[in-house]
């Protein structure tokens, strides 16, 4: 490729820690040299959030608005001992929480499959894909610690000057202890609920949807009601001209099923399902290194693609000590890949789309061919059978990538 491909405009979000590393050699080796984007670029490292009051993530999110294509490296949730590592001023919120609220939409993550890496879950012999909602609950939730006795209520106050209606969640009697109010909005339920139909229609495969309504019957009851409405009234003509179908089951049924499955279905979670179960899903293929993730706006139009893992702060302290690492980066590059495909898709760009693909088989090819970081050698010998021989380290991986991508672009057709 003598010539760069024109990229169009992306919003890119760095992150923390080892993830951060891994995000710029992406960038400097299989991105930039390849293509020219408009790349707007927010640091949402933690020690900048704390700086700005995390109002770069809020900025962040509305250029995704704005954009229409957002691509996020992995970044630190704060919790206590965050908060003393870095001197904050306050626990904030996780970026990824602030931005889904905003952008509202569904997390579809999938497993990203390698031939020569065995899957825990022998029996998923196709792919899950876990739609978190990525709305709310607790996410959006207000939590505090009930410092002693005393009673906890929680009040809804109508706007059109109705008497308000108080619920007593809790009558703190000999001692504290916590409490929380969470919320949902019927709108952002019906958003879920269009996205996860139409994802099951293009995917062709059944859906399920899972609550636990049997305990919190108001709040996961308006789940399941809305999913049934609109199935009824919009989806179920198409769901049975294609011979797939859609059902809703409880969470811990919906688990042990799935974990029977062969898998090849769509499965809509709740927020805090989603984020325990694609994780679950993800290690049941594998790895937890190598699995989409996907926000998917209401609009159609908008999505924010972003590492399904964390920060990799244990790696992050090696390399800090000049210590050898073995990350593997694949969850991270195909963040890009989907983004990119995205905003070939928008831009009807087939030159930008063809690199994308390209460079996600680059990736698979690279790991099926025997070149793979630590955790996958892992996952194929068992961790305590592992050698030296058996992986390349973070940046000799990265090198090799390179230089399939190299190769392979060069073997293209010229558009």
């Amino acid at each position: 490729m003598s010539k760069k491909i024109r990229g169009g405009s992306v919003v890119e979000m760095k992150g923390d820690e080892m993830t951060r590393v891994i995000w710029e050699l992406i960038k400097e080796k299989l991105i930039f040299p390849y293509v020219d984007l408009d790349l707007h670029s927010y640091d949402l490292g933690i020690e900048h959030r704390d700086a700005t009051n995390d109002k770069v993530t809020v900025e962040a999110a509305e250029a995704i608005k704005k954009y229409n294509v957002g691509i996020k490296c992995a970044t630190i949730t704060p919790d206590e001992k965050r908060v003393e590592e870095f001197k904050l001023k306050q626990m904030w919120k996780s970026p990824n929480g602030t931005i889904r609220n905003i952008l509202g939409g569904t997390v579809f993550r999938e497993a990203i499959i390698c031939k020569n890496i065995p899957r825990l879950v022998s029996g998923w012999v196709k792919p899950i894909v876990i739609g978190r909602h990525a709305y709310g609950d607790q996410y959006r939730a207000t939590d505090f610690v009930v410092p002693g006795p005393g009673k906890v209520e929680m009040t809804y106050t109508p706007t059109d000057g109705g008497k308000p209606v108080t619920y007593l969640v809790h009558n703190f009697e000999s001692c504290g202890g916590v409490a929380m109010g969470m919320y949902n909005l019927d709108q952002s339920i019906k958003d879920f609920a269009h996205s996860s139909f139409q994802m099951a229609l293009s995917k062709g495969w059944p859906l399920y949807m899972s609550t636990k309504n049997t305990i919190l019957k108001k709040y996961d009851g308006r789940f399941k009601d809305i999913f049934q409405d609109i199935y009824d009234r919009e989806y179920s003509s198409q769901f049975e001209a294609k011979k797939i179908w859609y059902e809703h089951r409880l969470i811990d049924d919906m688990v042990a099923q799935a974990l029977k499955s062969e898998g090849g279905f769509v499965w809509a979670c709740k927020n805090y399902d989603g984020d325990v179960q694609s994780d679950s899903v993800a290690q049941g293929y594998g790895s937890l290194g190598m699995m989409t993730s996907v926000l998917i706006c209401p609009d159609g139009k908008t999505i924010e693609a972003e590492a399904a893992h964390g920060t990799v702060t244990r790696h992050y302290r090696m390399h800090q000590k000049g210590q050898e690492t073995s990350t593997n980066p694949i969850a991270s590059i195909f963040a890009w890949t989907r983004g990119l495909i995205h905003r070939a898709k928008l831009d009807n760009n087939p030159s930008l789309k063809n690199f994308a693909v390209a460079l996600e088989e680059v990736c698979i090819e690279t790991i099926e061919s025997g070149f793979m970081t630590k955790d996958l050698a892992a996952c194929i010998k068992g961790l305590p059978n592992v050698t030296r021989s058996d992986y390349l380290n973070t940046f000799e991986f990265m090198d090799k990538l390179a230089e399939n991508l190299k190769r392979k672009l060069a073997s293209l057709p010229k558009a």
